[in-house]
């Protein structure tokens, strides 16, 4: 797997409500850009997801694929692709959460490797651009609160 593309963002949330957003995949259609679906395969003891397949149509790539998750509390989610789709051959990252003032920093890694090869900086240019929208939305999700969600 090749090296991972990163960001972050403060969140005006706990650690626990924002973890709660990322683990709802249900709702990824609405808020994290180029998510067609998301349907939960497998969970674990916690309730939590083990394995998703997503339905991406994200501009020029259009693609289904699987990815296994690792939980850790509130504090960490990673995955791993489990089932590759036609495009999306490899896939790892992961979020990371800290309280920080108030708030919750997030941390999006994302390393993301496809059957045409593409040179590295148009890759990262494009792990960017899919990190900075899905931090972009979920900071809204979170903190357009419960209310608004619904």
């Amino acid at each position: 797997m090749t090296e991972r593309t990163s960001s972050t963002i403060s969140v005006a949330a706990d650690a626990a409500t924002v973890m709660g957003v990322i683990a709802d995949f249900g709702a990824y259609p609405q808020w994290a850009t180029g998510v067609r679906a998301a349907e939960i395969l497998e969970t674990g003891p916690a309730g939590r997801a083990l394995r998703v397949r997503f339905a991406l149509d994200a501009g020029v790539i259009k693609d289904s694929y699987v990815l296994a998750y690792d939980w850790d509390g509130d504090t960490a989610v990673s995955w791993q692709l489990a089932a590759a789709g036609s495009v999306v051959t490899e896939m790892s990252g992961a979020y990371l959460l800290a309280r920080e003032d108030g708030a919750t920093t997030v941390s999006y890694e994302l390393a993301v490797g496809t059957k045409v090869p593409l040179p590295g900086l148009i890759r990262r240019r494009a792990e960017r651009t899919i990190i900075d929208a899905a931090l972009t939305g979920l900071k809204a999700r979170v903190e357009s609160g419960p209310a608004a969600r619904h």
